[in-house]
């Protein structure tokens, strides 16, 4: 099954960047491969969390397919964990970490792992997936850029 995992320093609070991953609906305006995302249904919980249900629909030249999931945002331990419901995928884990260094820099954890239902789904897609999601962690940084500001170099 494939894997990717990252661990970013980035010169962003970990509030915006949980905020920036948190916003699931903009996620077609800079996500690679990401053509469209709905909202389903969305439920605050008591603890502080709240679950996200969404469909969103990836697509490279010709192959477009759609999938459900769980989005678990637990914004009191900075956590985000994407869990699959439904689709072309026989397994998706998804989870993000935001842990703070200081009020401007915080590291950003990434991890995916996949495997699809279909071989040959998995051979028309599986290299140009595992290209898009080594890119991910940098196209959250390229939009935390674009919507906080490009940090200043230290001095």
């Amino acid at each position: 099954m494939p894997r990717f995992s990252s661990k970013r320093r980035v010169r962003h609070a970990a509030q915006q960047m949980f905020d920036l991953v948190a916003d699931v609906e903009r996620y077609p305006e800079f996500v690679p491969l990401c053509h469209s995302l709905k909202i389903r249904q969305r439920t605050p919980k008591d603890d502080g969390t709240e679950v996200v249900i969404a469909d969103m629909t990836v697509s490279f030249k010709l192959v477009r397919e759609s999938f459900t999931s769980k989005v678990t945002l637990d914004r009191p331990n900075m956590k985000i964990l994407v869990e699959y419901l439904r689709g072309p995928f026989s397994n998706l884990e998804n989870r993000w970490t935001f842990e703070a260094k200081s009020e401007t820099d915080c590291d950003v954890g990434f991890f995916l792992s996949y495997e699809f239902k279909s071989r040959m789904l998995a051979l028309l897609m599986g290299s140009m997936f595992d290209a898009a999601f080594s890119r991910f962690a940098a196209a959250f940084e390229k939009r935390a850029d674009q919507i906080y500001g490009k940090p200043q170099a230290s001095t």
